[in-house]
């Protein structure tokens, strides 16, 4: 009798993916589960390559979960002339809209024109024009200059004194650690495998002193596995000197580690109605943005040298945001006591002498060492797609030269990630309205599968497949969690409580009080699930 085990991105399948992994030759091996890393698996294995990823903390646990989570259309860099990028950024935003509009969705902008502030109007309009035309925004999401009047009355809270109007442009919000997720689910529907919580403790050499593995430890297991490949791509993000270091190729450029923070408000303290991207004393720009019963807001800019694993919110961060936000919204007067929840994320930028952390070019670079390495630094959460075609292209140029290969051009940019295959953003909103009346006739409280639908898209009927069979158990209860629970671990390689709450769900910074009441339980089902 033959067992065929189905292949599902489950936590109870990764010794296997890892036995896979080591059993023979990879072509590409990358160390770091970040958007950069998952996005070269993506390719790499669209390309045909047998691709490997190894993740030492969850995927998206450092940068790639800790962001303004918005894939930027480059209106700051249009601000430091940085034109080709502008463009670029604004084509992708295009593209990732399309290939997952589940988590990818247009969100009007309100820029306020305050007097002696960064910004006047003439320039602003101007500015706008050009970022419109260079990022090629769709005519109804162009700009639209607004009086005093016409910004107050879109954002009331909003000051008056020194106000003389706002321009209206177009960002498009996202779920930055969901992204990553659908991202690496779908290289691995292409035949990667990806592990989390596996990470490369040594890197392994041949007799020419090249780089042709990693010795990864399994920190759920306590197992150590060989791992070899023809090629190596050091994606860490914050980590990537710490790889070249150990490669011993920490030469010439070098990392900036930068530290972003932001704070969570809950709406009935900040009652913030539209997307705001406003100025601050010291010249820099930060963004209030409204999240279902939530405001956020963020973000700082300063150098950091502290832990890489685990950047903490200091008072002087919160205070400083604090600060700016009462500055242009007099009315609401909050407090530090206000703040919910927080984040601090790392950007991985290139090293610039004489530059401040707000004026270093978010340019992204690939350095190959001596050895082979190949580490790909820099870069934003928007520029990921082109990051890993840039990355995967010098992989396939090399195994071309060295093994008389050929492989096909990327082609991801016509790829619908998982959860996207809605039959094009333009049929998002018919989706939801078909998926909410599906999950009434099965019970399905209204609001929660209003935010499941845009959580997971597409596989929003999975979850909803779980919960029917739960709820045929008369005594069962919370079918709702379980289902969802249960998912991401089958689905979504979900391994620990803070997995689940804070980058599978978002829960953790935007429904923390729940978060917190649903931990203990979370922890007990996944204790059941893998006993």
């Amino acid at each position: 009798m033959f067992v065929i085990m189905v292949r599902t991105f489950s936590q109870q399948n990764r010794q296997h993916f890892l036995n896979e992994m080591s059993s023979g030759e990879l072509d590409l091996l990358i160390i770091g589960g970040g958007i950069t890393g998952c996005g070269i698996a993506l390719d790499a294995a669209n390309r045909g390559l047998k691709v490997g990823l190894l993740e030492m903390q969850d995927f998206a646990a450092g940068t790639s979960s800790r962001s303004t989570k918005l894939i930027h259309g480059g209106l700051r860099y249009l601000k430091q002339l940085e034109i080709k990028l502008v463009k670029e950024v604004g084509r992708e935003r295009a593209i990732l809209h399309e290939n997952a509009p589940h988590i990818v969705k247009p969100e009007p902008m309100l820029l306020p024109l305050i007097k002696n502030g960064s910004f006047g109007k003439i320039s602003t309009s101007f500015g706008l024009y050009v970022y419109d035309r260079l990022a090629q925004v769709k005519k109804q999401e162009r700009r639209k200059m607004l009086s005093k009047e016409e910004a107050l009355k879109k954002e009331p809270l909003l000051r008056d004194e020194g106000l003389k109007g706002a321009g209206l442009y177009y960002e498009y919000q996202t779920d930055d650690a969901r992204l990553t997720l659908e991202v690496v689910k779908t290289a691995f529907s292409l035949g990667a495998n990806a592990v989390n919580y596996c990470g490369v403790e040594e890197l392994i050499y041949n007799e020419s002193g090249k780089v042709n593995g990693g010795v990864a430890f399994d920190s759920i297991s306590g197992k150590t596995h060989h791992i070899y490949a023809k090629k190596i791509v050091n994606a860490t993000g914050p980590w990537v000197d710490s790889i070249r270091k150990q490669d011993r190729s920490l030469t010439g450029k070098h990392l900036h580690v930068t530290k972003g923070v932001h704070i969570v408000v809950d709406q009935k303290r900040f009652p913030l109605r539209q997307a705001m991207y406003f100025d601050v004393e010291d010249g820099r720009m930060i963004f209030a943005i409204p999240r279902a019963d939530k405001t956020y807001i963020g973000t700082t800019d300063t150098t950091y040298r502290g832990d890489l694993a685990d950047p903490t919110v200091s008072i002087e961060d919160k205070n400083y945001l604090i600060k700016a936000t009462n500055n242009m919204f007099p009315s609401i007067n909050i407090s530090v006591d206000d703040i919910e929840s927080s984040w601090a994320g790392l950007r991985p930028l290139i090293h610039e002498e004489g530059k401040s952390p707000s004026d270093l070019s978010r340019k992204d670079e690939i350095f190959l060492s001596n050895s082979g390495l190949i580490t790909i630094a820099g870069g934003k959460l928007t520029g990921f797609r082109k990051m890993a075609e840039k990355t995967v292209n010098l992989v396939v140029k090399q195994l071309a030269e060295e093994y008389r290969g050929s492989y096909p051009r990327c082609e991801t940019q016509h790829i619908t990630l998982s959860g996207g295959d809605v039959g094009g953003a333009n049929r998002w909103e018919n989706f939801v309205k078909e998926k909410l009346e599906l999950a009434s006739k099965i019970g399905f409280e209204k609001k929660k599968a209003w935010t499941l639908i845009h959580r997971y898209g597409t596989n929003v009927d999975k979850v909803f497949e779980r919960f029917v069979e739960l709820n045929k158990y008369r005594f069962n209860t919370e079918c709702e969690l379980k289902a969802e629970l249960y998912y991401c671990v089958e689905e979504e390689m979900v391994v620990k409580a803070e997995d689940y709450l804070i980058r599978r769900t978002g829960d953790y910074y935007f429904n923390w009080r729940k978060s917190m009441n649903r931990s203990d339980l979370v922890n007990r089902l996944l204790y059941m699930i893998q006993k």
